[in-house]
């Protein structure tokens, strides 16, 4: 049982990715923050898209009493103003990282869900209110923080394999499709990196001086303790060639938030972040006893 709890806060940098890959930093960038996270909830995984002069940032929403992850989106004008906060998915499994992207004219959501035993690409019916499972990307693995990006040839999935669980940090995978709903051919040197220190995606690829850069997470010390910018300088679907570019920590501007930074998401002019603290919780340690009995007392009474 844990004595301590990650609590992430996610907030908005009033500059672009690429702005941000060239200092090698985030500097000292005064941040906006997602509203809704403390006392046992948080937060985390943010991704976002513009539309019709308004930011909408997809994130998991944590709360330690049901454990259980869902998807909210928090919409801002131009201005950087809460206009509002609502959830938009639920399912009977796990929720995170909800890759939020378009393509072929359609808005797609690539969420985390390895407790459904897959991945599932969802569209929107009706922005960004509500969507709909689409299709399953099937592959050799279960991925873990699925990121896609498209080369102008063909369709790219970076992730972690969710099994065997020594390797959810530490291994990352790669495919590559002729559309985004597959089929999914899995990358022959997989996986493409194996590296102790964490090798998970953390946040969207981009197209930096016509290499394509990823983050992945530093774990060393804590769980997401700082992102590793991975710059490709072979992409194939026979070779893969990554070297590291850059390293990016919580800023000074997010203290008390500096214990980690595991989420990097471009989303036009401004990029998203995701830092965290760590604190001591005398409640949170009666959490996981109170939902297993909880669940034992449902599943008695719905027998």
């Amino acid at each position: 049982m844990q004595l301590k709890k990650d609590i992430w806060r996610c907030a908005i940098v009033p500059a672009p990715m690429e702005e941000v890959l060239a200092r090698g930093s985030l500097a000292e960038w005064p941040l906006t923050w997602v509203p809704g996270s403390g006392n046992l909830r948080y937060h985390a995984d943010p991704f976002g898209i513009w539309r019709d002069g308004q930011l909408h940032v997809f994130t998991e929403f944590f709360d330690y009493r049901d454990a259980s992850g869902r998807i909210r989106v928090t919409v801002f004008d131009g201005a950087l103003e809460v206009v509002e906060q609502a959830e938009v998915l639920r399912e009977n499994w796990h929720l995170s990282y909800p890759f939020v992207f378009e393509a072929n004219g359609e808005t797609w959501m690539l969420p985390e869900a390895f407790q459904s035993g897959g991945l599932w690409l969802y569209r929107a019916i009706e922005f960004p209110h509500r969507w709909e499972r689409a299709r399953r990307i099937v592959l050799d693995e279960i991925p873990l923080d699925a990121s896609p990006v498209h080369d102008g040839a063909r369709w790219w999935l970076f992730y972690a394999p969710a099994f065997p669980e020594a390797h959810r940090l530490t291994h990352l995978c790669a495919a590559w499709a002729d559309t985004i709903e597959g089929p999914w051919i899995r990358h022959p040197a997989n996986p493409i990196l194996a590296e102790a220190n964490g090798a998970r995606p953390g946040g969207t690829p981009i197209w930096r001086d016509g290499l394509l850069h990823l983050p992945v997470q530093d774990c060393r010390g804590t769980y997401g303790a700082a992102l590793r910018v991975l710059r490709f300088d072979v992409l194939t679907p026979d070779r893969v060639l990554a070297v590291e570019a850059a390293t990016i920590r919580a800023p000074a501007t997010a203290r008390p938030y500096l214990d980690g930074c595991h989420t990097l998401a471009s989303a036009g002019d401004v990029t998203l972040i995701d830092v965290k603290k760590t604190r001591f919780s005398p409640r949170g340690l009666a959490m996981r006893p109170l939902r297993d009995l909880r669940r034992s007392w449902q599943a008695l009474v719905h027998g």
